[in-house]
């Protein structure tokens, strides 16, 4: 998939599933339960044991479904970026700012979504050619941050991180937020070996960002 095709359809479908996992099976499972929930997005964090060798399973697995794209995320430097690249990621996300991962992601025509919380950074990320930024711990900066990044940059595109719940997906797309990222909020039923809930967690989100857009 093309970079500009990634980055349309992220914006279109809105909602990225960040997936934590104590294990490369639990990992799998969570992932299968939110693709079963309707969301299509999956950034497989760098915290998973075996994240990489998850990816590449991941991809091919779902290489047949088209509505499916796989990415990594807590991505910290251009290294894990181009290992991340080769097994299948279709994007790839950070925590923070670093401008040589954009760069390497840049030299694969692969989205690089950094996580900046000051103008500053936004900025650096704009000339790095970022195409959507992460506004990262969203719990913290709140999606007030997303409608105050925009007004200097209104040419921006931002999509939170961290924080975000069912019952804020509205404030958070009312401020301007292109997509949204959602990890422990959605994912929280595996703790308990509970996928069904994961997958009706997905669900809601879906109805949610849809019941916005349907106002």
């Amino acid at each position: 998939m093309k970079k500009e095709e990634v980055i349309s359809r992220m914006k279109e479908e809105c909602l990225v599933a960040v997936v934590r996992a104590e294990s490369k099976e639990q990992g799998e499972k969570v992932i299968d339960a939110i693709i079963e929930g309707g969301i299509n997005y999956i950034e497989i964090t760098m915290t998973v044991p075996g994240a990489v060798d998850i990816i590449k399973a991941m991809v091919e697995k779902y290489k047949s479904n088209p509505k499916v794209v796989i990415g990594a995320g807590t991505v910290l430097d251009p290294e894990t970026a181009r290992a991340v690249i080769l097994a299948g990621a279709a994007y790839v996300v950070s925590p923070g700012l670093n401008v040589e991962t954009i760069k390497l992601c840049n030299r694969y025509r692969v989205p690089c979504l950094p996580g900046v919380m000051t103008p500053t950074e936004a900025i650096t990320a704009l000339e790095a050619g970022c195409d959507i930024i992460k506004v990262f711990p969203g719990n913290i900066v709140g999606p007030a941050a997303i409608s105050s990044f925009k007004g200097p940059l209104p040419q921006g595109e931002f999509m939170p991180s961290g924080g975000v719940a069912v019952d804020n997906v509205d404030k958070w797309l009312k401020a301007g937020a292109c997509a949204i990222g959602t990890g422990s909020n959605l994912t929280a039923g595996a703790k308990k070996g509970d996928y069904a809930a994961v997958t009706a967690t997905a669900r809601e989100f879906v109805e949610a960002v849809a019941a916005y857009r349907n106002k």
